[in-house]
This record gives structure tokens, sequence and C-alpha cells, in this order.
């Protein structure tokens, strides 16, 4: 699968051991930075990884900033995207079967990196249930932006 990974640089040192996990499991990574650990804006990279995987650049998004929810709240201003801001592997596993997160999006302040790699490969793996959650997911779809 080929998906993208972007942070901050309160997430920085995360998405890199997330980036090599994924890469570890075959997946062909797109890595959209940040580059450094020095102080970088959240919604550039939550703008950045939101086009990518709305432009169907990527299958799927793995965004971290300090808490995963500025990050989260920047990619989901992007048409086409679902962004979701997961703590666990239940959570990223939800998100896949029930909403169709195309992104997840964790906080390095707020979770460990073995419960992060977890969870990505519960967000991975996850496919989307369709039937009832289907409307739903179809709902935010048409809910307009204005």
């Amino acid at each position: 699968m080929r998906i993208a990974v972007a942070s901050d640089h309160a997430g920085f040192n995360l998405r890199n051991a997330i980036a090599e996990h994924l890469r570890g499991q075959g997946h062909d990574v797109v890595d959209l930075g940040t580059e450094t650990p020095e102080s970088v804006d959240y919604p550039d990279y939550g703008e950045a990884i939101g086009r990518s995987v709305a432009a169907g650049d990527v299958e799927r998004g793995v965004a971290v900033c300090g808490s995963g929810i500025g990050i989260c709240m920047a990619a989901n201003k992007v048409a086409g995207i679902r962004a979701a801001t997961v703590h666990d592997v239940t959570s990223a596993r939800l998100t896949r079967l029930h909403n169709d997160a195309n992104i997840m999006c964790v906080g390095e302040r707020f979770i460990g990196e073995q419960t992060a790699l977890d969870a990505v490969d519960a967000f991975v793996t996850g496919e989307f249930e369709g039937g009832r959650h289907a409307r739903r997911v179809d709902k935010i779809g048409g809910i307009d932006p204005t």
C-alpha cells in the first residue's frame, strides 16, 4: 500500500518511527516532512497530507503532531478527507471499519511508540464495513463546508 506520513516538529520522532515501521512491512511510504525537529506549523503538514490523500497520490495517510488534534483539524479541511485522531488500537480499527477514515492522526505527547505502531497496523489493515456505516459516511461527505 502507498501511505503518506507527515508531522510537525512535535511529531517528528514518532513520524520517523512510523515511516520506518511501514517500510519494514513493505509499504511504499511517501514522507511529506517535516525534515527537522525545528519548530514548524502543523496546518502546513495537515494540509499536505490531506491533499495527497484526496488527490489519490496515496491510499492512506498517517499524521503526527503533539496531540494529534491540530494536524487532524487541518487535514479535515481538505475535501474528501476523513481524518481521525486515535489513541489506541481499538480507536484506529473502528475509525477504518465504521468511519472509512483515510488519515489516522496521533499525538506524540499522548501515545507511546509501540501503541502507535500497533494502531497504525490496525488502521492500515482495517477495511470499511460499509452497510449501515456507508449511509453515515455519505452524510459526512454531503455536509456543505460553508
